[in-house]
């Protein structure tokens, strides 16, 4: 069965480029457009991976990464950031809250597909 990968970004275009990369990569991908839907499917759906985005309106990636973290349904499953912050102390706050990977936009189709099976298997 395949694995399922929740993409959480208020941009659609990243959205469908990162589905686009996942899709061909035989994963199947859900959407939300902010944290706190983010939050609801992973809590609601069975996620293998959450992909999200730093700053979001209503509920940032940070935000969203610690309510899945304190919860025992959904704190082990694995998040990457996507974000144009180059900021390092952003990349060790994240790192703090247990996000997986930090991927800095515009990214690399290929190379999140690949960071996506290496951390699902």
């Amino acid at each position: 069965m395949a694995k399922t990968i929740l993409i959480v970004d208020d941009v659609p275009t990243i959205r469908n480029l990162a589905k686009f990369a996942l899709s061909k990569g035989g994963f199947n991908v859900l959407e939300a457009q902010d944290g706190s839907v983010g939050l609801y499917v992973a809590k609601s759906k069975n996620i293998d991976l959450v992909i999200s985005a730093l700053n979001m309106p209503v509920m940032g990636g940070f935000e969203l990464a610690k309510a899945l973290k304190a919860d025992p349904k959904t704190e082990n499953i694995p998040i990457f950031i996507l974000t144009k912050d180059t900021n390092p102390e952003d990349a060790q706050t994240g790192k703090e809250i247990g996000v997986n990977a930090w991927f800095i936009k515009p990214f690399v189709p290929d190379k999140l597909l690949a960071a996506v099976k290496k951390a699902l298997n």
